[in-house]
């Protein structure tokens, strides 16, 4: 079996780009907010189960944060699900099957809860060549998701898939500060994960968790392993490089967090600048359903998925697990 690496390698060629190298420029990101660049674009959304759905609505049809892109078709796992995500997110369309809105759409966001119906439910899309979000987490297993990413690139859509949290102006600027710290030891992040979670246990929240840390220390881990208290708990990651990090399940407050340890002490990491509005995560998606560039390279997208498959087998027998690349 091909390993991921190898995989990039023939089917991402220049795909598999830095995260930096296709991040939005501030010129770009402004013509997209202002409606410089205003080719209409049609969204369709597959999933109204979580409260994203109606979300994107209130931001493109409402708010109308980017003047010419709207969603006009929603499905949803229920008739109530589809109907309250209609109402909430001022989408006028609902459709029975979510085929119904091939060739009447621009753009695909697919945002089921549990990441397993991701895929499949992309496909048809992405072979009809529609640039295609699917929100966090990508995937639920590596091996279905590398098919899948060859198939994009074979078609030639455009797709991708990240963590908010991860593809933030905050997180790009402490991954900047962790460049000018020098030897880092340890780390230490907290966030809410419920290892339990009938969405996939870790892979439902432990995206958010995960992804900035891997963004901004690197995606070498080689091995984890989970400690439970119930459904909580902690995970250790150890590096390639030496670096050993460890993540703290929250369970009775939101919001995450970082330390990290220094020559100069332990410090927590925080953002030097102010989120935009509205923020880099979702000009970056638009920009990919304008330009076609993907802001986050196949590998990142497949190497977080390796992890939280690695942390979903050491939740069930609390033993080291070496991520398989």
């Amino acid at each position: 079996m091909e390993s991921r690496r190898e995989f990039i390698k023939k089917a991402g060629k220049g795909a598999a780009v830095s995260t930096l190298a296709f991040s939005s420029s501030a010129a770009f990101a402004s013509q997209l907010v202002n409606g410089q660049d205003n080719k209409p674009i049609r969204i369709g959304i597959i999933g109204a189960e979580n409260s994203h759905t109606i979300g994107y609505g209130r931001m493109f049809n409402t708010e109308k944060k980017f003047p010419g892109v709207e969603v006009l078709y929603v499905w949803g796992e229920t008739d109530e699900f589809a109907k309250k995500a209609q109402e909430k997110g001022n989408i006028p369309n609902i459709v029975k099957d979510p085929k119904e809105m091939l060739g009447k759409i621009d753009a695909l966001i697919v945002d089921h809860r549990h990441a397993k119906y991701h895929l499949e439910a992309a496909t048809p899309f992405i072979k009809a060549g529609i640039p295609t979000f699917i929100d966090k987490p990508f995937c639920y297993r590596v091996e279905e998701g590398k098919k899948f990413l060859a198939m994009a690139r074979k078609y030639g859509t455009p797709v991708t898939s990240y963590s908010s949290i991860a593809q933030s102006n905050g997180t790009f600027d402490m991954k900047k500060q962790v460049a000018e710290m020098g030897e880092i030891n340890n780390v230490v992040r907290y966030g809410p994960v419920d290892l339990d979670s009938k969405y996939g246990g870790v892979f439902f929240y432990g995206v958010h968790i995960l992804q900035p840390l891997m963004f901004i220390f690197g995606e070498d881990i080689e091995k984890v392993k989970i400690t439970r208290n119930g459904s909580a708990g902690s995970a250790a990651l150890v590096f390639k490089s030496g670096l050993f990090a460890t993540l703290i399940f929250k369970t009775l407050s939101y919001g995450w967090s970082t330390y990290v340890e220094t020559k100069d002490g332990v410090k927590e990491l925080k953002s030097r600048v102010e989120e935009p509005d509205p923020g880099k995560n979702y000009v970056d998606m638009v920009e990919m359903f304008r330009t076609g560039k993907e802001p986050r390279s196949y590998e990142s997208i497949l190497n977080c998925v390796a992890v939280l498959e690695a942390l979903e087998k050491s939740a069930s027998t609390e033993k080291w697990v070496k991520v398989a690349y």
